[in-house]
């Protein structure tokens, strides 16, 4: 059945009538936006609460596009008129990885451009085919709500016919026409996105937002999808052989090339093969965003020039491409020691640009993604284990100022853990002495600038980040990082991470006054807005490092390499230079893991002098700005965070 065909056939979306004007306009919410649409459609308002679920959390994003370009409630697809709209740069977010034997820097992609020749799948143009079916044009389609909820319940109902199914049926009976809604081009993604719906249908749903309304899915456990109709999609199989991924989440193999590509034993890419965790354990997840559409990524990791890291999440549906074995050390982080204990995965994003937003689809797939990997290698799930890029620190403090600061303020770390079914909560009790950063991150939205250019203010939008002063008040300078700023001061730039904390991140209390709050950070204290009534922290007891008695200050290492004397002949000692900061006497800072000195030794593509060198010196990973750092342990003593 062609569009057009189906076009005759579906109700078109009538104009509001109009009223007196006398009489007070009567509000029209998203909630009855959306019983209107299934009802003039024929779709069940289940079924349409639940794809709009998924795709966009029932927020319509000020009518501005997805990473997918993607629009409204519904995620109604124009890509060029995004990429139209938008100033996205590929900076590759992977690009100027340090590797450290030896340090090595890698291309970096160009602008992102679409031909104007370019044929755009039908997942990239669905605001097409809906003002199609509805008659609506298209600029109304990606900015009124109502009338993209309308196309998007149009679409659904037009998928519906087209699979033979009746319009009138219960919510059972669409799971095909769900299904082709993802706008997933294999089976296993377009099945895993259709059973989230449902799983949504069967518990229910409750949010406010981001236009503050509450909206209500109610639940409905009595509903039995048929995923049988997927076959009738006639989708591709995605080549899933290699992939180490959950149930639930559709995994593909696209691999990165552990290969030479000069005569140089050294020019070789773009990752280590090593057999962790028998080596070595995996200690950390490392999350990214690509700074580059997925067709862009996908190219880059297949570049033996280029880096490697280990899985992409795409945005709009949530597919996975697997890249390399999670035994094998991917460069990705900018740290060579991170990069050895990690496993890295990017997601397909923007992190100056707010509004182009992550799917619910993306962030579920995602989180299962990653809970399955901590529990195959024992990696706690908490935020000094699931790092972004941004929390990965300088290997030595010239590299400092040039770490990468993906995935950014605009990541909801919170969902994210909620997701995992480890949400942020205080301890019980008072006066633990450490706090939880963890405001609300719709409500949260502090000013930043560079969105699009420098200085141009970033529009208003939810954050999981809190800025943090030199003294409790709005008004104070905020803190400095001498490492990103020696001769100035942090600002509010969407990448500065000077004066910045994030969800999830632990700090030790430092002083507390009204409705403001103290930790220490980078040696200093600072002052973050934690007032009682929208609190931003919450309390929480741990264990903290502080210098030796008798220490004026300890040095801080953003590597925890052995020391000289563990080298084996053949191997050259790696320097351990301590970065630019100091934490001094009376300072506390939380411990999120300790460790002994470890060094992969992975000089060539002849693997034969491959070599983990392993010392005597322990170290503590501690939470200690924006980014986590190191200290030896025979520098610090610990002690609980409530008291000596």
């Amino acid at each position: 059945m062609s569009v057009a065909t189906a076009a005759a056939l579906l109700p078109v979306f009538c104009a509001a009538p109009r009223v007196d004007a006398t009489t007070p306009p009567r509000p029209e919410p998203l909630q009855q936006a959306f019983a209107q649409a299934a009802q003039q459609y024929h779709v069940p308002l289940s079924v349409l609460l639940g794809v709009s679920y998924l795709e966009s959390r029932w927020d319509a994003h000020a009518g501005r596009p997805s990473v997918s370009g993607g629009y409204g409630p519904m995620h109604l697809t124009d890509a060029r008129t995004a990429i139209a709209q938008s100033r996205y740069r590929t900076d590759g977010d992977a690009a100027g990885d340090t590797r450290g034997d030896p340090a090595r820097s890698r291309l970096s992609p160009g602008t992102v451009t679409l031909p104007q020749d370019r044929v755009l799948p039908p997942s990239l143009r669905t605001a097409d085919q809906a003002a199609q079916l509805t008659g609506l044009p298209d600029d109304r389609l990606r900015t009124d709500p109502a009338a993209n909820i309308a196309g998007g319940a149009a679409l659904l109902a037009y998928y519906q016919q087209a699979l033979g199914q009746p319009l009138s049926a219960g919510p059972s009976a669409w799971f095909g026409a769900v299904a082709r809604y993802s706008g997933a081009d294999d089976t296993a993604t377009a099945v895993n996105f259709a059973t989230d719906v449902f799983q949504t249908i069967h518990d229910g749903a409750s949010r406010t937002t981001d236009s503050g309304q509450h909206l209500t899915l109610a639940a409905q456990p009595n509903v039995k999808p048929d995923p049988k109709q997927a076959a009738k999609l006639g989708l591709r199989t995605a080549d899933a052989r290699n992939t180490e991924c959950p149930q639930l989440v559709a995994c593909e193999w696209v691999p990165a090339p552990y290969a030479r590509y000069g005569p140089d034993a050294n020019d070789y890419g773009n990752h280590d093969v090593t057999n962790r965790p028998h080596d070595s354990s995996v200690d950390y997840i490392v999350i990214h965003d690509t700074e580059g559409t997925w067709d862009t990524t996908l190219k880059l990791v297949s570049d033996p020039r280029y880096l490697g890291w280990h899985y992409t999440v795409r945005s709009f549906d949530g597919h996975i491409a697997e890249h390399m074995s999670t035994k094998d050390v991917g460069w990705h982080s900018g740290n060579w020691y991170v990069n050895s204990k990690s496993i890295g995965v990017e997601h397909e994003g923007f992190l100056a640009d707010p509004d182009a937003w992550y799917t619910e689809a993306m962030y579920r797939t995602s989180a299962r993604l990653v809970r399955y990997l901590a529990h195959k290698y024992r990696i706690p799930l908490d935020r000094q284990h699931i790092l972004g890029h941004d929390n990965v620190p300088g290997t030595e403090p010239s590299t400092v100022a040039t770490m990468h600061t993906d995935p950014g303020p605009y990541w909801d770390w919170a969902h994210y853990f909620e997701l995992m079914g480890v949400p942020f909560q205080p301890s019980p009790g008072a006066g633990g002495g450490l706090v939880v950063i963890d405001p609300d991150y719709e409500a949260n939205q502090p000013f930043f600038t560079d969105c699009g250019g420098r200085d141009l203010s970033c529009a208003p939008h939810g954050s999981g980040a809190v800025r943090l002063h030199s003294a409790p008040s709005e008004t104070a300078p905020l803190v400095r990082d001498v490492g990103l700023h020696p001769n100035g001061d942090s600002t509010t730039g969407v990448n500065d991470t000077g004066a910045r904390a994030s969800t999830g991140q632990q700090f030790a209390v430092a002083d507390q006054r009204g409705d403001w709050t103290a930790i220490w950070y980078l040696g200093q204290k600072a002052w973050l807005h934690n007032p009682h009534s929208a609190p931003v922290a919450i309390g929480r007891r741990g264990w903290v490092v502080t210098p030796k008695p008798g220490r004026p200050s300890v040095p801080v290492y953003g590597r925890a390499f052995p020391e000289p004397s563990a080298y084996p002949r053949g191997v050259t000692a790696q320097q351990l230079v301590p970065l630019q900061y100091a934490l001094p006497a009376g300072q506390r800072y939380v411990i999120g893991d300790w460790m002994r000195g470890e060094y992969l030794f992975s000089p060539s593509f002849d693997r034969s002098r491959q070599t983990w060198v392993r010392g005597k010196v322990f170290y503590y990973e501690i939470q200690f700005g924006h980014r986590i750092a190191y200290v030896r342990a025979d520098d610090v003593v610990i002690h609980p965070s409530t008291g000596d």
